[in-house]
């Protein structure tokens, strides 16, 4: 028999004062309830009830045993409500890890799950790279701009994005503006390590899909490192759009080649369960899908000049 069970019988006895009243109060019969306790008593070698016609009373062992049971049940209780209460309820930390090219996109959906909740600790390492080991790092959850092919992670999909190049206006005074794709060639061309392409750059275009396979002087993972290399007039940049935003408000960056677009990847959260998925972790991804709605692209929701 469940041993649990057989506590909770054996409690509900003493209380009621009788197998009968035991019965009606768990929604068993009075002969299961008999059969819990004389389980209890064989397995402690010790009687705990002296039966009567009329009565059921504690012995001296079931009066020490009684108090003993009465505290188990009510810490396992607590431990019920306090699990119940979690689930309803967010508290405690939530730790993610995120590209820090992601900074932008993430900060006000951080925000407003810190307004909501205000009760909850955030912990966001924006990192240059984020690792599939979500368990290992301790980590609730990852949102990632590059794809994890072989992860065994849950993964969500939140919303598309694309790249964009773009260059310093001084860059393209001193080395021309490609027209074509083919042309890349001939440019120094920069981009991130986390790129997934590498240096194949696939574009949709007016005649259908190009590859070209470009070289340039900087490979880095760190996003800054990138943007500010492209404002300061190094090469044609190849970056996420939402992430060029600022600089193409402000002159310091122009799209070049806007006839042909960059290969449509995908804004990903990667999660370790798919059940019983804890509170604190699923009303942070509610807010991630309904900042990110998939509707349309991310890079699609800022309007970007083009070029005359």
């Amino acid at each position: 028999m469940d041993r649990l069970t057989s506590l909770t019988v054996f409690a509900k006895v003493a209380e009621a004062g009788g197998f009968s009243a035991a019965a009606r109060r768990l929604g068993m019969s009075p002969a299961m309830v008999s059969n819990h306790v004389q389980h209890l008593e064989e397995r402690l070698g010790a009687r705990l009830l002296n039966r009567t016609t009329r009565r059921v009373s504690l012995t001296d062992v079931g009066q020490a045993y009684y108090e003993q049971c009465s505290r188990i049940l009510a810490a396992i209780e607590e431990a019920d409500q306090t699990a119940t209460a979690l689930q309803t309820k967010p508290t405690g930390r939530l730790r993610f890890a995120a590209t820090d090219a992601l900074t932008s996109v993430l900060a006000p959906v951080v925000a407003d799950y810190l307004g909501r909740y205000p009760q909850m600790q955030v912990e966001a390492l924006m990192v240059d790279r984020v690792s599939a080991d979500v368990v290992g790092e301790g980590l609730d959850l990852v949102v990632s701009i590059a794809p994890f092919p072989d992860t065994q992670l849950i993964v969500r999909r939140l919303t598309g994005y694309r790249h964009i190049l773009c260059a310093a206006p001084g860059y393209l005074e001193r080395h021309g503006t490609p027209r074509t794709p083919d042309e890349l060639p001939g440019h120094n061309c920069l981009h991130h390590a986390a790129y997934p392409f590498g240096d194949d750059w696939i574009f949709d275009g007016p005649d259908g899909e190009t590859t070209v396979s470009v070289r340039g002087n900087l490979l880095t993972n760190g996003t800054s490192l990138l943007r500010a290399a492209a404002i300061g007039g190094i090469g044609i940049v190849i970056a996420p759009r939402f992430l060029v935003g600022d600089e193409f408000a402000n002159g310091t960056l122009v799209p070049v080649l806007e006839d042909y677009v960059p290969r449509q990847l995908r804004l990903e959260v990667l999660y370790p369960h798919r059940h019983r998925l804890s509170v604190k972790v699923r009303l942070f991804i509610d807010a991630l899908v309904e900042r990110l709605d998939g509707s349309r692209p991310l890079d699609c929701r800022t309007e970007l000049p083009r070029q005359g």
